[in-house]
């Protein structure tokens, strides 16, 4: 049995997940597990996925990075999987563990992708720096404390604090943390 996997990282990629979706059903898949949710963060779904299979089955993911956030942590999930007899298959890439020339290739193909990330991260960390020195960034909008009225109104009308944050789609932290000022 083929069993799939998709993730993207924010809600806002929809369109990916949907690819994703659409490419793992036209691969075969009779099962898919999908999830909206960063690297790395706690990914129950591929937890699921990984519970679910069994020997002989195949989880199949249109890339690599969409599994495993680090080269360790693939080394994890092969781990799994090779333990219950169950292949991988990364689709973009046509590779297949279920030989040893696959198991080869994911290995230096995860290294790789693992030192294309930390470069984009480096990149990354120098872009805000450089931004911040030309007094350019400003870091994330403070959208709490734009709406530090609406909540004092709400609260002053004897609304709770935790129906405060849903109706203004804010954390209840933040509802407490402009209160607090």
């Amino acid at each position: 049995m083929n069993i799939g996997y998709a993730r993207v990282s924010t809600t806002e990629q929809i369109a990916g997940l949907e690819s994703q979706r659409e490419s793992l059903k036209a691969a075969g898949c009779d099962k898919l597990y999908e999830e909206q949710i960063s690297s790395v963060a706690f990914r129950g779904a591929l937890q699921q996925a990984l519970e679910y299979t069994r020997e002989g089955d195949s989880l199949v993911v249109t890339k690599l990075d969409r599994l495993a956030r680090s080269v360790k942590h693939l080394g994890e999930i092969i781990e799994t999987l090779d333990a219950k007899g169950v292949g991988l298959r990364v689709l973009d890439l046509g590779l297949d563990t279920s030989n040893a020339t696959g198991k080869l290739m994911l290995n230096v193909l995860g290294s790789v992708a693992q030192f294309e990330r930390e470069m984009m991260l480096e990149r990354q960390r120098e872009g805000i720096a450089k931004a911040k020195a030309d007094g350019r960034y400003k870091g994330r909008k403070p959208t709490a404390r734009l709406k530090t009225q609406q909540v004092r109104d709400l609260v002053s009308q004897g609304i709770t604090k935790s129906e405060v944050a849903e109706r203004l789609g804010i954390s209840e932290r933040s509802v407490y943390r402009v209160l607090s000022n």
